[in-house]
């Protein structure tokens, strides 16, 4: 097990992970949802994002499904993050 695999396990050990289903699998995951004020703040826009070992979803690509507490979301696109062994995914809210 790598570097990046024992940090998210000890965030998932410590809480600071949110369970998230993706082809059947359930791993744990950095979630962030940063609100923003558009026009003046007459609109709001939220972003979604995941990050993630490589390892645990090697196969995550744009176009994918991700179930977090229940709510759906999808995949828009997929960067690596450092050296490649982390991930970071922008998700949109169905």
């Amino acid at each position: 097990m790598g570097l990046i695999e024992r940090l998210y396990e000890a965030a998932a050990n410590a809480g600071l992970l949110v369970s998230a289903e993706v082809a059947g699998r359930t791993v744990s995951v950095g979630f962030l949802c940063i609100d923003d004020n558009l026009l003046d703040g007459l609109v709001r826009s939220a972003a979604y994002t995941i990050t993630y070992p490589l390892s645990l979803l090697p196969d995550l690509e744009a176009g994918h499904t991700v179930v977090i507490t229940g709510q759906t979301y999808q995949v828009r696109d997929v960067r690596a993050i450092g050296d490649g062994t982390e991930r970071r995914a922008d998700l949109t809210r169905l």
